[in-house]
């Protein structure tokens, strides 16, 4: 019974890094020893193999520079609108607007 479960697992994981392979393009890096075992120590907990914490810091990366880029996009339209009113009074104008719409 136990050969079993640790044969279906094995066959599932076999079957899910085979699929992998075909689905994923390669990518090679090196990296110094210092490094390497900075990796080692840090995905030990969390990830099985080193292209799992390697590919999960990657999509890390690539979140946080979309959120840089829409950050900065946002900040470039900041203050461009055509009127000198304050936040309070477009608050008032939209509660009114609402106000009428939904009769209140």
């Amino acid at each position: 019974m136990q050969f079993r479960k640790s044969f279906a697992r094995l066959t599932k994981t076999f079957k899910y890094y085979l699929v992998l392979s075909c689905l994923m393009e390669s990518i090679t890096i090196k990296v110094d020893e210092g490094m390497a075992k900075a990796i080692d120590f840090a995905m030990k907990p969390l990830y099985a193999t080193k292209t799992e914490f390697i590919r999960e810091a990657i999509r890390d990366k690539i979140r946080a520079e979309r959120l840089k880029k829409l950050e900065e996009n946002f900040g470039k339209g900041k203050g461009t609108a055509k009127t000198n009113m304050s936040d309070e009074e477009v608050r008032e104008i939209v509660a009114q607007e609402y106000a009428k719409k939904f009769k209140l």
